[in-house]
């Protein structure tokens, strides 16, 4: 997927979290924020006209990824 820089702003809670869920993942903060944004966009209702079909089944899989992440954070106590 095309990536594109741009400038974001995020309070430092925020930040620190997707610092530690992307270290814990092994992906840069980019692809971290990349996923989060993707799945909260689909969990909220948004629903792509124009976008191709691969967009809604990416999203998914980082539901399934987060899901597993979850269960691993879980059981490391």
């Amino acid at each position: 997927m095309a990536t594109r820089k741009v400038t974001l702003s995020l309070d430092a809670g925020a930040l620190e979290f997707a610092e530690r869920a992307a270290k814990a993942h092994g992906i840069s903060v980019s692809s971290w924020l990349s996923k989060a944004a993707r799945r909260e966009a689909v969990r909220t209702g948004y629903t792509p006209h124009a976008a191709p079909p691969q967009v809604e089944a990416l999203a998914l899989a980082d539901e399934l990824e987060l899901a597993k992440a979850e269960e691993d954070l879980r059981a490391e106590g």
